[in-house]
């Protein structure tokens, strides 16, 4: 089984990167990192994380779910990315795991894959906006699972979110 995630060329935080990897190694499921392009991308406190392919080059059918790693990066890098959106939509329509963290479930939001959903993110007005045009229901819950798609608010939940993705994977 074999996992993409998404994260921003910069200014991605790197918890909400390194303890979701760290639970798929326990757990056994490979992943490959995609970003707007490919190569280093650089965290928001510095970690260093190689992207091998773009969302232009990714396909849903090559993976059991997409998780898109959230921080500073994720509204200027991948809220507007059409390739991303397109990416979660057809995750989604396929019924495959979506999962979002931080700033990035505004992505989820934009794809209109949250309407009538419970939902988290980390609060700024921005965010905020993003979810309710989205149709999303704000929780305040640090993760939320629901069917097929997960939400958690920061870099706290980092944790809790890697399990609850590698959860949904092994059901």
């Amino acid at each position: 089984m074999k996992i993409l995630v998404a994260i921003a060329p910069e200014g991605y935080r790197d918890e909400e990167l390194d303890e979701p990897l760290a639970a798929f190694r326990r757990a056994g499921i490979g992943f490959d990192i995609a970003s707007t392009k490919i190569g280093t991308c650089i965290g928001m406190l510095g970690g260093r994380a190689q992207a091998t392919l773009t969302f232009e080059r990714a396909g849903a059918g090559d993976y059991a779910g997409i998780v898109i790693i959230g921080g500073a990066g994720s509204p200027a890098h991948l809220w507007g990315n059409g390739d991303l959106i397109r990416l979660v939509q057809a995750f989604h329509d396929s019924r495959k795991l979506v999962a979002a963290i931080c700033l990035s479930p505004a992505i989820l939001a934009r794809a209109g894959i949250l309407k009538g959903l419970p939902a988290t993110v980390f609060l700024t007005p921005e965010s905020v906006l993003e979810m309710k045009a989205g149709g999303a229901t704000i929780s305040d819950k640090p993760v939320v699972v629901t069917s097929t798609v997960i939400t958690a608010n920061g870099p706290a939940a980092a944790r809790a979110f890697g399990s609850a993705i590698v959860e949904a994977l092994k059901r």
